[in-house]
C-alpha cells in the first residue's frame, strides 16, 4: 500500500501511557497489527478484527513462526465475506500475547523482560489499546468491529466502551462473562504451566529452557473445549494410532491422544506460556454486566450499533444460551440486534472451519451497512 501506516507486519509504540484497569498504567507499549485492503477517503470503511485467545494478527498472512496460513484466510481476502476490495480490514495483536505486541516477553524499562512483572491485564485494557492504535491511523469511526470467542468478548467491549465509534458489532460464538466452568478449565492449564519445572516464577527467557511440557498440557485441555463429542467420535473414535492392538502401556495408544499431544506440542512453537497465563486470566475477569451495575443491558443503553450475534449449536464453551442472553440485554436496551444459531458439528471452533452458513451471515450483516 501506498500508506505507510497499512500494510503487514506493522508496529507502533503508543504516545500514551495505557491506562490499566488494575491500576496504574503500561508504559511504552507496542501494538503489532496487520492490514489488508485499502482505506477510503473518508475512512469510513475500516474493520477491527478482533483475535481469540492463541491467535494473532496474522488473520489472511503467512504466519512468520508457522509457514501456514492465516487462521481467518476462508473468510478474509478479496471478494471473501470480509472482502478487503471493499473494506479496510485491521487486526492487531492483543496487549499481553506474543506476536509483536507488548507483553510479558517483552522489554521492561530496564532492558529486561518484563516476565510475571507485566501487570495483569483485562479485556477492556486491550480495547484502549486498540482504540489508541485507531488514533494514530486516523480512524475516528469503525465500519465494524467483529471477533469470534475472546475476539467477540472485544467486540462487546468496544461496543459498551467507544458507542460512538462503533457502527456494526458482530459477536460470533463468545459470551458476556466467563462462567465457572470456563475459568476452572483455565485454571487447570495454568496450574499445568506453573507446575513445569522449567517455568521457574516466569523466569525462563534468558535460558531458552521454556516451559514446553506445562505449556502444550495446557494447550490439550484447553482443545478439548474446543471441539465436540461428535466431531471427536466422528474423527477419530476409538481407532488405534499406527498399531493393531494395545500396547497395555501409556503410549499414544488411541488416535485421540496423538492428535491432542500434536496439538499441544505444535503449540509451543508459536505461543508464550506467560501470555497464556496473562490472556486466560483476562478472559476470567471478564463480566461486561459486572462492568455496568451488574445489569447487562446498562452497557448498551441508547447504543446506536448495529448487532449481529451468532452461535453453533455444538458450542459448549459458549453455548447458544450465553448469546441469547447478550440478545435478551440488547432487546432490553433497545439496542438492534439479530441472531442466529448455525447448526455445524465442530463445536466451539466451528468460527474458523468450513461453514458456509456462516459466511453467508457474515457477508450478509457486513453489506446491510451500506459501505
Amino acid at each position: 500500500m501506498s500508506d505507510a501506516r497499512f500494510g503487514l507486519d506493522r508496529k507502533i509504540t503508543l504516545t500514551e501511557p495505557l491506562a490499566l484497569d488494575g491500576g496504574g498504567v503500561l508504559a511504552p507499549v507496542e501494538i503489532a497489527y496487520e492490514s489488508y485492503g485499502a482505506l477510503n477517503a473518508d475512512a469510513s470503511n475500516a474493520i477491527l478484527l478482533c483475535h481469540a485467545l492463541t491467535g494473532d494478527q496474522y488473520v489472511a498472512s503467512t504466519h512468520p513462526l508457522t509457514g501456514k496460513p492465516g487462521w481467518w484466510t476462508r473468510m478474509v481476502g478479496p471478494g471473501k465475506p470480509i472482502d478487503t476490495d471493499r473494506y479496510c480490514v485491521i487486526c492487531p495483536n492483543v496487549v499481553g500475547s506474543c506476536m509483536g505486541s507488548s507483553g510479558p516477553e517483552s522489554l521492561a524499562p530496564d532492558g529486561q523482560p518484563y516476565a510475571m512483572r507485566f501487570p495483569v491485564i483485562t479485556i477492556r485494557d486491550m480495547v484502549r489499546a486498540q482504540a489508541m492504535l485507531l488514533d494514530h491511523l486516523g480512524i475516528d469511526r469503525l465500519y465494524a468491529v467483529v471477533g469470534g470467542s475472546m475476539g467477540g468478548m472485544q467486540v462487546l467491549t468496544w461496543a459498551a466502551t467507544y458507542p460512538a465509534r462503533v457502527d456494526a458489532a458482530l459477536v460470533i460464538a463468545s459470551t458476556a462473562r466467563h462462567s465457572a466452568q470456563n475459568i476452572a478449565f483455565h485454571e487447570v492449564g495454568r496450574q499445568a504451566i506453573m507446575a513445569d519445572p522449567n517455568w521457574r516464577g516466569g523466569d525462563y527467557y534468558a535460558d531458552g529452557q521454556a516451559p514446553d511440557s506445562g505449556l502444550a498440557v495446557a494447550r490439550m485441555a484447553a482443545h478439548i473445549t474446543y471441539l465436540s463429542e461428535h466431531g471427536l467420535t466422528e474423527k477419530f473414535g476409538r481407532r488405534l494410532q499406527d498399531r493393531k492392538a494395545k500396547t497395555f502401556g501409556f503410549d499414544a495408544d488411541f488416535q485421540v491422544e496423538s492428535y491432542l499431544r500434536h496439538q499441544g506440542l505444535s503449540f509451543t512453537g508459536r505461543f508464550d506460556a506467560n501470555s497464556y497465563l496473562y490472556i486466560t486470566r483476562a478472559m476470567d475477569y471478564f463480566d461486561l454486566a459486572e462492568d455496568h451495575g451488574g445489569h447487562l443491558a446498562n452497557a448498551f443503553r441508547g447504543s446506536a450499533t448495529r448487532f449481529c450475534l451468532i452461535s453453533f449449536d455444538t458450542d459448549w464453551l459458549y453455548p447458544t444460551s450465553e448469546s441469547r442472553n447478550i440478545v435478551h440485554a440488547l432487546n432490553a436496551s433497545g439496542a438492534p440486534v439479530s441472531f442466529v444459531e448455525l447448526s455445524a458439528p465442530f463445536g466451539h471452533d466451528s468460527f474458523l472451519l468450513d461453514v458456509p452458513e456462516l459466511d453467508r451471515v457474515v457477508d450478509g450483516f457486513l453489506k446491510a451497512g451500506g459501505q
